[in-house]
């Protein structure tokens, strides 16, 4: 397995086929919540590129041939540079070969997708993204319940609680109001912020909220309750790292509350 590879860029005249690219989406997990074309291009790829979230067991699909390549982030070690990720993998198609970038969740999914496609393009490398079951669809599925409700939820909203460096941190709870469900990526950190917003915004105290970890892991920890309590329940439970939290706002839900969050005065 390599850990820092090189990936020479040949000289014009020694340029071989240009190989391909695919964003491959690993799921939460599970790897038979791998779609069929997932496992297809894990074992014809000739390099896999992943990251710290990906499961061994999804690994274990690659083609006995294939290198990998770990790109995330370990213990006491620094996180690639996007800008290194982007030259290796467009580096290692250059040289023809079939390369696999495997992103846990779902590549087009707060996954940086836009950049490495992006950086493949430039060089006229043919690109491809599989999508993959991504965490709101699999926090809520392993918890029960469906993300949206006929006469409750009509929307549902994918947000981030982290921006990039220098970026203002995004302002979720402009997403909330009746009716809407909103699944919240990369927002452990920010609960106290974000549960504040919500509060603020008229999003009820006790709307319903599920917090899931590690889901289809054997780590996996559904955690229930409401939205106040989301800052004590993450503490409560040691939930620091990666966590998917839905928090749903019903149409019918407290609505005096509603109404004047939303501007509206009863008929």
């Amino acid at each position: 397995m390599s850990v820092l590879p090189s990936f020479p860029i040949a000289a014009p005249h020694q340029m071989p086929a240009k190989g391909t690219i695919a964003l491959v989406g690993a799921g939460p997990g599970a790897a038979d919540l791998l779609t069929l074309r997932a496992v297809s291009r894990l074992r014809a790829a000739d390099v896999i590129f992943y990251d710290r979230l990906v499961d061994p067991e999804v690994l274990a699909l690659a083609g006995p041939r294939a290198e990998l390549v770990f790109v995330g982030k370990e213990v006491g070690a620094h996180a690639w540079p996007q800008e290194q990720i982007n030259a290796v993998i467009v580096a290692a198609a250059l040289q023809g070969r079939n390369v696999v970038r495997l992103k846990s969740g779902d590549p087009g999914v707060f996954g940086r997708a836009a950049e490495e496609l992006e950086a493949a393009r430039i060089h006229g490398i043919k690109t491809e993204i599989v999508p993959g079951v991504t965490a709101a669809m699999a926090a809520a599925a392993r918890a029960g319940i469906p993300l949206t409700t006929r006469g409750e939820t009509d929307a549902l909203v994918l947000a981030t609680g982290h921006a990039r460096a220098g970026d203002p941190m995004p302002d979720c709870a402009r997403h909330a109001r009746p009716g809407v469900a909103l699944a919240l990526y990369m927002a452990v950190s920010q609960s106290e912020r974000i549960t504040r917003s919500l509060l603020e915004t008229g999003m009820p105290e006790d709307a319903p909220l599920t917090i899931a970890v590690e889901v289809s892991k054997p780590g996996e920890r559904i955690i229930t309750g409401r939205l106040v309590e989301l800052p004590e329940l993450l503490a409560r439970h040691g939930v620091t790292g990666c966590a998917a939290i839905i928090a749903s706002w019903p149409k019918m839900a407290r609505a005096g509350v509603s109404e004047v969050a939303t501007g509206k005065a009863l008929a």
